[in-house]
């Protein structure tokens, strides 16, 4: 269960925009998704790879460029 401290002041928008911010960290939304069919690990792992390799590439551009 998500609480959020909100004080008299705050208004309506930026309540919701607190609990918008708090639910993505949760990572409820992402969690539910990859549990709606099943994915064999070695598959999980080769895309975590792939990713990675990615990123460092990304990286490698910006500090050389």
């Amino acid at each position: 269960m998500l609480i959020i401290n909100v004080k008299e002041s705050d208004s309506l928008e930026k309540a919701l925009k607190k609990y918008k911010k708090k639910f993505e960290k949760t990572g409820i939304v992402k969690e539910l998704r990859s549990r709606q069919a099943f994915e064999k690990p070695c598959v999980s792992r080769r895309m975590q790879m792939i990713r990675a390799a990615y990123r460092q590439k990304m990286q490698s551009q910006d500090v050389e460029g």
